[in-house]
């Protein structure tokens, strides 16, 4: 994990999926590991019997980890980095708001330091991070086996909801900022965002939009257009 960033910065914390990207990242990124090796899709039809265990349990961290562990599981780690790399080149071209590029430039510009915090997997999550210049990554991580083959299943929290916030409060402590932006899209994300001086809401249910401190904003503009 990338050294923490000069204390006296003000810190902007982004969201990924539906903040930064146009969608959600897990279930692509699976397909871009599997359209290579076809005899795996098949494995694919595990979505169905681990999403009812999900609503029966309601447990997004060991559905993720389960999905990734049946779908993935097995693979060797420089098959998924180069997926990973092929993955997120896409979905930087065209996957992404415009104007979320154009808040993290701004972001830079003002001396901010930059923190992507995701309940994405850090299969692909870091890269992103690098790729846009992110000064430190918080995501959910998962398991490899001792022969450098994934496992897939979780080897962290997920880093979502109230862990997400768990995580940002800690790190608060350590850094304290004087001034916290937060960039979230859902339900989900409110936690963590009601740390922050200033909240911005992207696309998200009118009803969520009055939160006090959370600024409603609507991001249409696809990257590279």
């Amino acid at each position: 994990m990338p050294h923490e960033a000069n204390p006296v910065s003000a810190l902007a914390v982004f969201d990924l999926d539906g903040t930064i990207t146009r969608h959600d990242t897990l279930l692509p990124f699976l397909w871009a590991c599997l359209w290579r090796r076809p005899w795996r899709l098949p494995l694919l039809a595990w979505l169905l019997p681990l999403g009812l265990l999900y609503l029966l349990r309601q447990d997004r961290g060991r559905f993720k980890g389960s999905l990734i562990h049946c779908t993935l599981g097995g693979l060797p780690r420089p098959y998924l980095e180069h997926c990973a790399t092929q993955f997120v080149t896409r979905l930087l071209q065209r996957g992404v708001f415009a104007e979320a590029l154009t808040a993290i430039e701004t972001h830079r510009q003002q001396g901010d330091t930059l923190l992507l915090m995701s309940a994405s997997t850090d299969l692909y999550v870091p890269l992103i991070g690098r790729a846009l210049r992110f000064s430190q990554t918080i995501c959910t991580q998962v398991r490899w086996r001792a022969d450098g083959r994934l496992d897939g299943r979780l080897a962290s929290a997920n880093c979502h909801g109230e862990e997400k916030r768990r995580c940002l409060q800690a790190l608060l402590a350590r850094q304290r900022p004087p001034r916290v932006y937060a960039y979230g899209n859902s339900r989900d994300d409110l936690p963590h965002m009601r740390l922050a001086s200033q909240g911005y809401f992207i696309n998200g249910p009118a009803l969520l939009q009055s939160s006090p401190g959370i600024e409603a904003l609507h991001w249409s503009r696809r990257s590279g257009t």
